[in-house]
């Protein structure tokens, strides 16, 4: 995917990176999960504004933020909207597609267990091998390459939630799954009642 699909409305792309396609190196799965940050809303790492840790953020699109959560797993996320602009999408589950006897070693787990190589966004970057070091590499170059929706992806029926593992702006329907998928990282669960809310919008922040 060339840097121009990431430079749109972080909600937009979140949501059409679904049934795209994550490869490092031999392993690959289809994206059946994200979640969107943004800087108007303090769950998003650039709310803080312009840092050292946040400066990829800030980055033109198309680029990968990668980060460790907890100091434990490793997060991979695609940056969008224009250069100047904190926001992202955060991969939280995929599909795997190839590579799996490797995915499996490097998650210590049984190939036949597949269903959970990828089910998590530490999961995820764990069986593919994504590190530190493909912190900014240029997702349409790689080493970390996300690529268009194969063939039966073009159209994945795509539900709606809030954001998990999250303690602020927990209320945002900023998740997008892939309705039924059993590659998951948790179940979808509903925003509460309310008109949906997009970034730069007054009550987008709590």
């Amino acid at each position: 995917m060339q840097p121009a699909f990431y430079d749109r409305p972080v909600l937009q792309v979140a949501r059409e990176l679904i049934g795209c396609v994550v490869t490092h190196g031999e392993c690959s799965g289809v994206i059946v999960e994200t979640e969107a940050y943004h800087d108007s809303e303090p769950a998003c790492h650039a709310f803080v504004g312009l840092t050292p840790r946040t400066a990829t953020l800030f980055g033109p699109p198309g680029l990968a933020y990668v980060y460790i959560s907890y100091g434990v797993h490793v997060m991979l996320n695609t940056v969008c909207e224009h250069e100047g602009v904190g926001a992202a999408v955060l991969i939280r589950a995929l599909e795997p597609l190839t590579g799996l006897d490797v995915m499996a070693s490097r998650r210590g787990m049984p190939v036949e267990r597949e269903r959970t190589l990828c089910s998590g966004p530490g999961k995820l970057t764990q069986a593919l091998g994504i590190s530190l070091a493909d912190n900014r590499c240029e997702l349409a170059q790689g080493p970390v390459v996300v690529s268009a929706r194969p063939a039966g992806w073009e159209t994945p029926p795509i539900s709606t939630g809030i954001r998990i593992g999250i303690t602020r702006a927990v209320e945002l329907p900023w998740r997008f799954c892939v309705t039924g998928s059993r590659y998951l990282s948790a179940p979808v669960r509903q925003p509460p009642a309310g008109p949906p809310v997009s970034p730069g919008v007054a009550g987008a922040t709590t």
